[in-house]
């Protein structure tokens, strides 16, 4: 793998690093910093003890011994040095020193030296000392080096992730192997395990989901091989046999039509522009229920409070009608015979809630969550001719919708189904 980022970031800080030091070496060099108070006080007793020893050479060898003594002064220090006659006023400049110096005829003079500290000699630019440019450099490598592998190691394993997950293995975590981090990179690793488990979850649904269709169709498949060979065999039977192979075509569109609804509501369509009257479509589904639920002696029992009865909700109307059909249509086919099933919309809130209870002997509590997976059928669903795809295709239908479903059993007896979903009004 090639390791690019590590040398763009490696390099990049490393000349940062650099230039910083350049760049504060340059500030400390162009600034006109004033002497401090020690070079102050050191320069101005320099100045005292060469201005006593000039005074003494004057006073014992004359101007000769003077010149003598200041031939031998570096240039800077004669330069500070003024001889005045005796009379002249003295300098009012705090900096300069003056004292009277006799001559060996009697004369006098006046000494005054220039007490300034001498100025600053200015560094070059690139002048920089060694001992700072070792350790930008040597501090440098080391800062970068450093922050490059901190960098892009997770990254690396972000990729060596994706490769697994490429490859077809889900297992892949990446959290884990991210030890302490609390930044950004270990929000993406953390954002990388949600996705690899929800593939695998939907890898895993899809075959489970395989297998119970090609399990489902075995069944009326084998069905009609045998009525075909009993015709075969039996031709006087043909119209008996014409009927079962009939019947047995027909369970097959039936499941291949409820698959077909139940990849519609997995595709989850969002909600677009479409709105619907969630009340007078709940009253329709009712009223068609009631007739299925007439010979059975069954009676549905609607209610609607006053502040959903006018709801407008934002979805797909007909995706939403085949939900609440299929949930109905099990309370009615788990519903004794004579029994009532109540369903009732409701406005809580913020959102919108239906609820369908039954009479009937309720679901096994593990069996509660099961109850909306694919082929997943209760007990008498078979014989009743389901392939226990409604409630699965209810779930999916809701979810598309934004919304929940649950089923609880009541502790008087039966199932009760609850929806919520929100409202998007116009």
């Amino acid at each position: 793998m090639t390791r690019r980022l590590f040398w763009k970031i490696f390099f990049g800080f490393w000349v940062t690093f650099i230039l910083i030091i350049e760049g504060v070496w340059l500030v400390f060099t162009l600034r006109d910093v004033p002497p401090r108070t020690y070079e102050i006080e050191q320069a101005r007793l320099s100045a005292e003890a060469e201005l006593a020893a000039a005074a003494q050479v004057l006073r014992l060898g004359g101007r000769p011994a003077l010149d003598a003594l200041l031939a031998e002064w570096p240039a800077d220090h004669t330069r500070r040095l003024a001889l005045l006659a005796a009379e002249a006023p003295r300098p009012d400049d705090e900096q300069a020193i003056a004292r009277t110096a006799e001559l060996p005829d009697g004369g006098r003079l006046l000494l005054v030296y220039d007490a300034r500290p001498a100025p600053r000699q200015r560094p070059g630019p690139f002048d920089i000392p060694p001992p700072l440019l070792v350790l930008g450099t040597l501090g440098g490598l080391a800062f970068s080096a450093a922050l490059a592998f901190y960098l892009t190691r997770p990254i690396s394993r972000l990729r060596e992730g994706f490769a697994v997950l490429a490859g077809g293995s889900f297992s892949a975590r990446l959290a884990p192997r991210m030890g302490r981090r609390r930044d950004e990179i270990a929000d993406l690793a953390r954002d990388f395990d949600r996705m690899a488990e929800r593939l695998e979850g939907l890898v895993a649904l899809r075959d489970q989901l395989l297998h119970d269709v090609s399990h489902e169709l075995r069944s009326p498949l084998a069905r009609l091989q045998v009525a075909i060979g009993l015709a075969r065999q039996n031709p006087e039977r043909f119209d008996s046999v014409l009927d079962r192979i009939e019947e047995e075509s027909r369970r097959i569109d039936t499941m291949v039509g409820e698959l077909l609804n139940l990849a519609r509501a997995e595709a989850g369509s969002p909600p677009g522009e479409d709105y619907f009257d969630l009340g007078s479509l709940l009253e329709a589904v009712v009223q068609d229920a009631r007739f299925e639920a007439g010979p059975a002696g069954i009676e549905i029992a609607l209610r609607i409070d006053e502040a959903a009865s006018a709801l407008v909700v934002e979805g797909d109307a007909e995706l939403m009608r085949r939900a609440l059909e299929n949930v109905l249509r099990n309370a009615i086919r788990h519903a004794p015979e004579g029994s009532r099933v109540d369903v009732d919309l409701a406005h809580p809130g913020d959102g919108v809630a239906i609820t369908v209870a039954d009479q009937g002997k309720g679901v096994a509590p593990e069996d509660l969550d099961r109850m909306f997976e694919p082929f997943v059928r209760g007990a008498g669903a078979a014989a009743q001719g389901g392939f226990g795809l409604g409630l699965a295709i209810a779930r999916r239908a809701i979810r598309s919708h934004g919304g929940t479903i649950a089923a609880v059993n009541r502790p008087e007896g039966g199932l009760e189904v609850r929806i919520e979903l929100p409202v998007r009004s116009p």
